[in-house]
């Protein structure tokens, strides 16, 4: 059973039968029970023809539906009758469906799950599981979702940037359960690179390669994180940071510059050194300092700092952080870091343990503190 060609299909028939006239919802219902016939039928007896097996099984399944359900009677005149056999229609309307999923009036949970749903083709017990939640819990939430956008039409322009924005909320969840959603972050994006020509999304995907290709070497086996400094490089993938480079650059040279591009060329420059001792921080201070032009996004000035103080000394570096909100995550790690990059152990070791104290993830938390304890060990000697 070859699972990526029907995740790949699923926004494809999705769409047929909701340019058929089925309700957005209704239809997603009706893909998710062909797919399940699908995994069912086709080990044993494939079709010639994926996509118009899908469509045929997921229409009849949408009629089924609509002909038991009385209060929809009235459009049941509508689409009562079956469509005449043949080549099914050739228009993809993956776009469309990004741009549905990413609704506006749907929060960010939502609207990530409501993606992974109706355009990764995932199943409801996979979501919830990557999610940690209660499969009951996440068919909620995603019915909830599949009801806001229902009636909305397919012929409104989507907002690129906020599609952008639940793929990259997607691929920052990274795994758990038995689906990757790192994995299928950039699978998404890919095919949202294939249906629309635009630097950004170009961005993010280069972004989301060159992060993912360090993923192996910055967790220990036990889970402990590794930082950028001390990761094995030999580990990285270098076919990911290959093509990472390369699709930045070609988006770069558009000249139409946005947060991903920025932030893909900063991972570019990280992914392009040999040692930490060789990056080019002066550059990549130049890169956050578009960055922040282009966002003014205290995540990028926190992370400028840091730069800054790898560049031109950690005394620079700890004077940019003085102009940030000492509330703001990480803060406290940063902090941490530059003093004990300029000499002053005794302060980091303290701002190591509130660091950790405010630290979001197990695996965070437990960094900082070997940090805090390792540096008490040294003043104790």
């Amino acid at each position: 059973m070859d699972e990526v060609l029907l995740r790949n299909l699923t926004p494809q028939v999705l769409g047929i039968l909701v340019r058929r006239g089925a309700d957005f919802a209704a239809a997603e219902d009706a893909v998710q029970d062909a797919l399940v016939d699908a995994i069912r039928v086709w080990p044993t007896d494939p079709p010639r023809d994926p996509k118009g097996w899908l469509v045929s099984v997921a229409w009849r399944r949408f009629l089924d539906a609509t002909r038991t359900d009385t209060a929809r009677r009235r459009r049941e005149d509508v689409v009562e009758v079956e469509p005449a056999p043949g080549p099914v229609s050739t228009v993809d309307d993956t776009l469309a469906l990004y741009f549905l999923c990413a609704h506006p009036s749907l929060t960010s949970s939502s609207a990530v799950a409501l993606t992974l749903r109706a355009v990764g083709g995932l199943t409801t017990r996979q979501i919830a599981q990557a999610y940690l939640v209660p499969e009951a819990t996440m068919a909620q939430r995603i019915s909830r979702a599949k009801r806001t956008v229902s009636g909305v039409r397919f012929d409104r322009p989507g907002d690129v940037a906020t599609v952008l924005r639940v793929l990259y909320l997607v691929f920052n969840e990274g795994y758990s359960g038995e689906v990757d959603l790192a994995a299928e972050a950039i699978r998404l994006t890919r095919q949202l690179a294939s249906v629309i020509d635009h630097p950004e999304v170009a961005g993010l995907l280069a972004l989301m390669l060159l992060h993912h290709a360090r993923r192996n070497a910055r967790i220990t086996l036990n889970g402990s994180l590794i930082p950028l400094a001390e990761q094995d490089r030999s580990r990285w993938d270098t076919e990911a940071i290959v093509e990472g480079v390369a699709v930045v650059q070609s988006a770069l040279v558009r000249d139409r510059l946005g947060e991903f591009q920025a932030q893909a060329a900063i991972a570019a420059l990280h992914a392009d050194a040999p040692s930490v001792d060789e990056t080019d921080w002066a550059q990549i201070v130049e890169w956050y300092d578009e960055l922040v032009r282009l966002t003014d996004s205290p995540v990028a000035r926190l992370n400028r700092a840091v730069a800054v103080g790898e560049a031109y000394g950690p005394r620079a570096g700890l004077a940019a952080l003085e102009e940030l909100d000492e509330s703001l995550p990480r803060h406290a790690a940063v902090a941490a870091y530059l003093h004990e990059q300029d000499g002053d152990l005794a302060a980091a070791a303290v701002l190591y343990s509130e660091a950790a104290a405010k630290a979001t993830s197990l695996a965070e938390r437990e960094h900082l503190t070997r940090q805090s304890a390792r540096l008490h060990a040294r003043l104790r000697k």
